[in-house]
């Protein structure tokens, strides 16, 4: 079986400055673990300050595209170069907002590993779905979209972050249950196609959750550590939640 390993990731949205990147990589270099990999995303124009204050960093979002007449994107080639690691796809804002389609998310996918990041796909329910009984079907089909145009195996190297979109930015929590369930279902679909690899998968929960619910969530079977929000910008919530992620997977 393929051990993984816990991972905190910071989401800052269109929030941060240079003065909070300091405060911040101040922090998560005094709560370092081998134990846990803790990783920021920061807007663009941070990237690089947060990158030279050694702090694991990603992108928000990346191009689908290879360099060319895009005005206002990013290539994952320069988000290479820069230094940063990871790149999130298919975040549920960009999926409601800016309308990426799960096509454009698994070419997003697909670029960013082409040229060595790793992606972060997130995928996750609408209230309407979830009340419905259609999360595992969206959520499924979100996965099969990065299956279908790469294979299983491209998701060896990547992270799948759930988030239920009703619990985004909403002070709405799954129960520690509820995640589970999802994150099994997702684990076990995976392992359908590569038993392995599904093992050693690191998946984690993204939907308000912070400092008081952390242990608890952090402690299911299947949820490898969070992708965090609003907490992600406080420096002693931040902490106390990668903290709270220390010994669980």
């Amino acid at each position: 079986m393929a051990a993984r390993k816990a991972m905190v990731a910071g989401n800052w949205k269109m929030n941060g400055s240079l003065e909070l990147v300091k405060q911040m990589s101040d922090a998560i270099n005094n709560v370092k673990s081998n134990e846990i990999d803790i990783v920021l995303f920061p807007p663009f124009p941070l990237v690089s300050a947060m990158i030279a204050s050694d702090v694991s960093t990603g992108t928000q979002t990346v191009s689908e595209n290879t360099p060319g007449a895009f005005t206002g994107e990013v290539d994952a080639q320069l988000i290479k170069e820069l230094g940063a690691q990871y790149v999130l796809v298919g975040h549920s804002e960009r999926r409601s907002i800016y309308k990426e389609s799960n096509d454009v998310v698994a070419a997003k996918f697909a670029r960013a590993q082409q040229v060595g990041l790793t992606p972060i796909l997130c995928v996750g329910e609408s209230e309407s779905e979830q009340e419905n009984g259609k999360t595992e079907q969206i959520v499924a089909a979100q996965i099969d979209a990065v299956i279908e145009k790469l294979g299983v195996a491209a998701l060896k190297d990547s992270v799948i972050a759930y988030e239920p979109v009703w619990a985004i930015g909403t002070g709405k929590t799954a129960s520690p249950e509820q995640a589970q369930s999802v994150h099994k279902f997702i684990r076990d679909k995976i392992a359908s196609l590569n038993s392995d690899l599904a093992q050693g998968l690191t998946i984690l929960y993204g939907g308000s959750v912070n400092e008081k619910n952390s242990e608890l969530l952090f402690a299911q079977t299947d949820i490898d550590g969070g992708l965090i929000g609003g907490a992600s910008l406080k420096a002693d919530s931040f902490t106390a939640i990668c903290n709270s992620a220390k010994g669980t997977v």
